[in-house]
């Protein structure tokens, strides 16, 4: 029975040995492991080397600044991935963990969706899912989900990095728009041509590419892309707004964003008859999390969401 209970806890310490070893490869450093996983620094240490002697073969190079794994690590990591996924859909089988998913769960969405949309809403999902412990993250820069240990990030628009699984969440209705303010002192331009004589933008700039994004506009069923001048370039959403509410010129925002603002009339519809394709929103995550409950169930929530969330009406 003692050699029983014995073999039992080498498993489980094996198997979260193999947990802290796949997050400081994707952390790149034994401190930021231990903060992700909420285990004393010297745990993670000391696990690191019991699995390393276990295995008889160096999993990671050391430097002052960095971690990173040496070739046999780099095997070993794959071979984790796919048995902690094996693992964690394996006990989804059971019917308490299937309906109740517990554990950590690390997101990133963009500011402005988070803050009007998807937080509003999170009432509902815990109390459907109380025991997940969820950190969001609200901001518009590139994330990289393995280094920074990140489940999931929603985003709008293109998808760059083809090596995450995208599910498509919503397709985002698009508007342009000015302040009275700028109205009061550049008109409200009625046509394309107008548009491009004499008016100033507020252009945004992706985080992720630092490319300026061109204006959009759909002219008998196709898109026409319009360059304008603009004093001011942001890559913040919320910066994006903020400086077309202050008259700094126009912008092409998803209707969500602006909808109290044009309620307000602080904000006005520009050349409604040739409005921005709609753009689209997805969930991205590693291929290895797919399997995972805890992402399972949110990107599940997000779709739920976002098909019964009013985004598209004025």
């Amino acid at each position: 029975m003692h050699y029983l209970v014995l073999e039992n806890n080498l498993v489980m310490d094996r198997l979260l040995a193999m947990q802290v070893f796949t997050r400081i490869v994707e952390l790149g450093g034994f401190g930021k492991a231990a903060d992700s996983l909420g285990l004393p620094r010297a745990s993670v240490t000391q696990l690191i080397k019991q699995l390393e002697r276990h295995l008889g073969a160096q999993l990671l190079q050391r430097t002052t600044r960095h971690v990173s794994p040496t070739l046999d690590g780099s095997a070993y990591y794959e071979r984790c991935l796919a048995v902690l996924a094996e693992i964690d859909d394996a006990e989804s089988l059971f019917s308490d963990t299937r309906a109740n998913p517990q554990g950590r769960l690390r997101v990133d969405l963009p500011a402005s969706l988070s803050h009007r949309v998807v937080i509003p809403a999170l009432p509902s999902f815990f109390a459907r899912y109380p025991r997940i412990e969820l950190e969001m993250a609200a901001s518009d820069r590139p994330v990289d989900l393995i280094r920074e240990g990140v489940d999931c990030v929603v985003r709008a628009g293109e998808v760059h990095d083809v090596s995450l699984v995208a599910r498509p969440l919503a397709q985002l209705k698009q508007i342009t728009c000015a302040s009275s303010r700028y109205i009061e002192l550049h008109g409200l331009p009625q046509s394309l041509d107008e548009l491009q004589n004499g008016h100033q933008a507020v252009n945004y700039v992706s985080p992720l590419t630092g490319r300026r994004f061109a204006f959009d506009f759909m002219v008998d069923g196709e898109r026409q892309e319009i360059e304008l001048p603009g004093h001011l370039a942001v890559s913040s959403s919320e910066g994006y707004v903020a400086a077309c509410e202050a008259g700094m010129g126009i912008i092409q925002a998803p209707l969500y964003h602006v909808r109290e603002q044009l309620r307000a009339r602080t904000l006005c519809e520009v050349l409604p008859e040739h409005p921005p394709a709609p753009i689209a929103l997805a969930a991205l995550y590693p291929p290895h999390r797919q399997l995972s409950r805890r992402v399972r169930v949110f990107v599940d929530w997000l779709v739920e969401l976002f098909g019964q969330a009013d985004l598209q009406r004025q």
